[in-house]
């Protein structure tokens, strides 16, 4: 199997990376506008409002992301998508791979249901709940990557970094060894229920907002929060949950909050309140009681180092060894996902580099779509697998 295969050939190669000691910064010179620097909550990681040419000495996040010392157009960065990327019929161009079809049967025997049928027949309702969705976008993606082997062979040996937006990020973690393929499986089956069920607990959701450089989203979010005090809200909840792009956030919080903000959105400047399909307000602290349980089956897991970088969603930057990751990766369902943060980490360069080749893995391509609006140059190069 692919996994297995890649395993084994990304074990030498990082063995003779390290005794070369060849590693040195992924990228280079991030640009960064000081006195443009953003002063709100929800600013925190937002992209500088300079060019793409301007080129600032100051900060570097490139240099939190390494890789090897080879002409970065000759390596390759594989991203892996999280909840919302699924649909019926998701699978259907993978069908005609063994490859494929066989992690669809492995899943059969670790999940203990059909998951092809499901990816395959749905319906969306059942596709689109937590228990099922999270399962069927993780064995999507990583059976897309034989499709990406067939097509593009190189794309996977020349794999330098990784990363997935939350649920993908073990999937990412599966793709570079940490993880075995069927524990991963089982794993991301104990996170679904557990979240499932922290939602049915409290009414709640997610919503993303698009808002201009004079609105006031922080302020929105913590009025939203007062004012599920004040009705009685059990553990009221409104803020960030997602960083995507400039000016543009996920909150997530209870439904009254929600409401708060699509009724106010005029007066805290909020050009656009969407609400999301899905189950509950995920990366906040109503998802608390989900922790437990997914600890409880990552410590029955012999994690490994990585052989390729894996960077998290919760700061931006690799995962240094096991033990970092069997640290940091539970702390993801509750913390908010940083991905604009850690795409400026993995892409931002100074004037005239060159950038690696990146490719989405299946379903969907929305992860190009926000990669595009943060760093419009790394994207010039990026392929949807799906298509």
């Amino acid at each position: 199997m692919l996994l297995h295969r890649l395993a084994l050939r990304n074990l030498t190669q990082t063995a003779t990376i390290r005794c070369n000691n060849k590693l040195k910064d992924l990228l280079e010179s991030a640009a960064s506008g000081f006195d443009q620097q953003p002063t709100t909550p929800e600013d925190q990681w937002s992209t500088t409002p300079y060019p793409k040419e301007a080129v600032f000495d100051k900060r570097d996040q490139g240099r939190k992301a390494k890789k090897p010392n080879i002409d970065p157009r000759e390596t390759s960065i594989i991203l892996f998508p999280g909840q919302g990327a699924q649909y019926v019929g998701m699978a259907e161009k993978l069908l005609k791979i063994p490859e494929s079809r066989d992690m669809f049967q492995i899943a059969k025997e670790v999940l203990g249901y059909d998951l092809l049928e499901i990816c395959m027949k749905g319906p969306n309702y059942k596709l689109n709940q937590t228990v099922y969705a999270q399962p069927a976008i993780a064995v999507t993606s990583l059976a897309s990557l034989e499709r990406l082997k067939e097509a593009r062979p190189h794309a996977i040996e020349d794999c330098v970094a990784t990363a997935g937006f939350s649920l993908g990020e073990i999937t990412a973690l599966i793709f570079a060894g940490a993880i075995p393929f069927d524990k991963g499986l089982k794993l991301i089956q104990v996170r679904a229920e557990a979240m499932q069920i922290a939602s049915e607990k409290y009414p709640s959701g997610m919503a993303t907002v698009f808002y201009g450089p004079d609105s006031k989203l922080g302020e929105a979010c913590v009025q939203a929060k007062e004012w599920c005090i004040e009705k009685g809200v059990e553990e009221p909840t409104c803020q960030i949950a997602n960083y995507l792009f400039p000016h543009c956030k996920v909150v997530a919080g209870n439904l009254e909050a929600l409401e708060f903000l699509e009724k106010n959105k005029r007066q805290f400047k909020l050009r656009k309140v969407k609400k999301l399909p899905v189950s509950g307000a995920f990366h906040t602290n109503l998802m608390g009681s989900a922790i437990g349980p997914f600890v409880k089956a990552l410590r029955q897991i012999e994690v490994k180092d990585p052989f390729i970088h894996v960077h998290s969603c919760i700061d931006g930057k690799a995962y240094k060894n096991a033990e970092h990751i069997q640290k940091q990766l539970p702390k993801q369902i509750v913390k908010p996902v940083k991905w604009e943060q850690l795409l400026h980490i993995m892409y931002e360069r100074g004037k005239n580099k060159f950038f690696p080749r990146t490719f989405e893995c299946a379903p969907g391509n929305s992860l190009i779509s926000i990669l595009k609006e943060v760093n419009a140059r790394a994207s010039d190069s990026a392929i949807s697998v799906e298509k």
